[in-house]
């Protein structure tokens, strides 16, 4: 398992869209990717999910990933946050 610090650098923070373009990012790799925020444990791969996590810009999160292409997911989730996607 890698875990990954991330911060969300999305102006108007995630909402409809972006969530959805993060969803299909996850969705991309075969491992388990979750978004952990505070007590909060949310798996990436469900847009229901992640739009529970009202995340705002500059909002800490931790990037859980899991299985055979878990360094792939991690970087890929992170490049996503980062604004690289």
């Amino acid at each position: 398992m890698i875990k990954t610090p991330v911060v969300v650098r999305q102006e108007r923070g995630l909402d409809g869209r972006p969530i959805a373009l993060l969803v299909q990012e996850a969705s991309q790799y075969t491992s388990k990717v979750y978004i952990e925020v505070g007590e909060k444990k949310i798996n990436a791969k469900s847009i229901m999910g992640m739009m529970s996590l009202n995340l705002i810009e500059g909002t800490e999160i931790m990037v859980l990933t899991e299985g055979e292409d878990e360094a792939k997911a991690a970087e890929g989730i992170k490049a996503f946050f980062n604004g690289a996607k």
